[in-house]
């Protein structure tokens, strides 16, 4: 039995291009595994709280940490433990101002932690960090005003939201890493309906590719 992680970051809800995504790819999941888990985050509608010095504090405390840090750090704890208990990370988000949304972004700093998601030892040398995580699939669906964000075209430079994540996830323990986009979204035109019948009718293909996957990681489990 499957564990999906299912995170939609948009500020919108019924508009929200990503929450429909993540939506019609969750249902098509429990279509074929009816008995998977899902646990839904939705920090777009309810955002973490942003780090601050004393919560950084209280990360890096390790044995010495009081209960008052403890408390602090609960929400973070909680928010470890969704991903550690998930197989699968889902994360619905749309792109504004190339980037993450900041309620996303709140999400990750509150995720990727020394001693839970990551170890820290100098004696690595040059890459002392090391993530913790590991065996899992990520799939990020994400929506954009504008388009062209892929290698080579003509707003790959401005791309700061997927090869974040891309570099997050490893923190998440991702074994692999799938994306759907939409894109054209400002213009409404064709291109973005297009681009719409493209991310939908690609998630049949997508679910079957990951339930493959799941399947065998399951047998060598």
């Amino acid at each position: 039995m499957s564990h999906i992680l299912h995170l939609d970051a948009s500020a919108r809800s019924q508009r929200s291009i990503t929450r429909q995504l993540t939506s019609a790819f969750v249902a098509q999941w429990l279509d074929w595994q009816p008995d998977a888990v899902v646990t839904h985050r939705d920090v777009g509608s309810h955002p973490p709280p942003m780090v601050s010095q004393s919560w950084i504090a209280a990360a890096f405390a390790g044995e010495a940490r009081t209960d008052e840090q403890r408390e602090l750090l609960s929400v973070s704890d909680t928010l470890i433990d969704e991903v550690v208990a998930a197989d699968l990370v889902l994360i619905g988000t749309p792109m504004y101002n190339y980037g993450m949304p900041a309620a996303l972004k709140a999400w990750f700093d509150q995720i990727i932690r020394v001693d839970r998601t990551f170890t820290f030892d100098l004696a690595r040398g040059d890459q002392p960090l090391e993530p913790v995580l590991d065996g899992k699939q990520v799939v990020v669906m994400t929506s954009s005003g504008e388009f062209g964000f892929g290698a080579g075209e003509l707003n790959a430079a401005h791309d700061h939201l997927v090869p974040h994540i891309r570099s997050c996830a490893r923190y998440l323990g991702a074994e692999t890493f799938e994306h759907l986009a939409v894109e054209y979204q400002e213009f409404g035109d064709e291109r973005h309906d297009a681009s719409m019948r493209a991310a939908f009718d690609a998630l049949p293909t997508l679910v079957k590719q990951l339930q493959d996957f799941a399947s065998r990681h399951e047998k060598v489990a």
